[in-house]
C-alpha cells in the first residue's frame, strides 16, 4: 500500500512538473506592416475585462509601443500602450479628460513581463498587474463600454480601420499568452496565470486556440511555459 502511494505521488509530481507548449510572436524591425491580427471567440461587448499577455522589449523608454489594439468603423475602442515617458497606459473610447488611465510601474525590457490590466465599468476601477504585482486603483471611464464590431491586432496601432499604420509606434519585440475575459479575474487567479498555473483561459481571446492572422514579417515560435 505505501509503495503504491509513493508511485501515485510520483505520477502527480511528473503531471505537474509537464511544461505547456506556447506559440510566442516575434517582431523583429520597426515597420508600418508587420502585425497579427487576432480572431476573437465572440464579439468584444464588455462592461468588463481583464487583458493579460506576456512581452519583451528592448525598446527605449522615450519610445511610444502600442502593446494591444482594437478598433472599430470609428475609433480606439481599447488601447493598451507604453508611453514614451515609460508609463503604461489604458484607452478606451472617450470624448473627455482624461482620455486614459496612465501608471508609473516598473519599466518593461529585454526580460519577459506577464502584463495584466483590468477595468470594470461599474465603478471605474482600474488596476494593472506586472508578473502577479498589484499596483494601486484608478477610477476611469465608469458606465461606459466597449463595443462589438472591430478588429484586434498586436504590433501596430490603427491610423484608420483600413489598417493605417505607423512606424514610430509599433512594437518591436517578443509577446505571447494573449489572453481577454469579460470579467475581472481575481488576484490570486491572475497570480496563478503569472506563475504559469493552469486558470480557466480566456473566453473572449484564449491563446491556446484563437486564430491568428500573421502579416508581413511578424514571426512565430513555439516554446515552453
Amino acid at each position: 500500500m505505501r509503495f503504491s502511494c509513493v508511485l501515485f505521488l510520483i505520477a502527480i509530481s511528473m503531471a505537474l512538473a509537464v511544461s505547456v507548449p506556447i506559440k510566442t510572436l516575434v517582431f523583429p524591425r520597426a515597420t508600418n506592416t508587420d502585425h497579427v491580427e487576432l480572431t476573437p471567440l465572440k464579439p468584444l461587448n464588455m462592461r468588463a475585462f481583464t487583458l493579460c499577455m506576456r512581452v519583451a522589449t528592448e525598446l527605449p523608454v522615450n519610445r511610444e509601443i502600442i502593446l494591444f489594439a482594437y478598433r472599430t468603423p470609428d475609433v480606439d475602442e481599447l488601447n493598451l500602450w507604453r508611453l514614451n515617458d515609460g508609463r503604461l497606459s489604458l484607452h478606451l473610447r472617450t470624448s473627455s479628460i482624461p482620455d486614459s488611465a496612465n501608471f508609473y510601474v516598473p519599466q518593461l525590457g529585454a526580460l519577459e513581463t506577464h502584463l495584466c490590466v483590468t477595468w470594470d465599468s461599474s465603478t471605474g476601477a482600474t488596476a494593472f498587474f506586472m508578473d502577479g504585482r498589484k499596483s494601486l486603483t484608478k477610477i476611469y471611464k465608469p458606465g461606459q463600454s466597449v463595443r462589438p464590431g472591430g478588429k484586434v491586432v498586436l504590433g501596430q496601432d490603427f491610423d484608420s480601420y483600413d489598417g493605417h499604420f505607423d512606424t514610430s509606434q509599433s512594437f518591436v519585440g517578443e509577446m505571447s499568452d494573449v489572453n481577454l475575459w469579460d470579467s475581472v479575474l481575481s488576484d490570486s487567479t491572475i497570480q496563478d496565470l503569472s506563475s504559469g498555473m493552469r486558470v480557466p483561459r480566456g473566453n473572449v481571446l484564449d491563446w491556446e486556440t484563437t486564430q491568428l492572422r500573421i502579416r508581413g514579417g511578424a514571426k512565430v515560435v513555439n516554446r515552453e511555459l
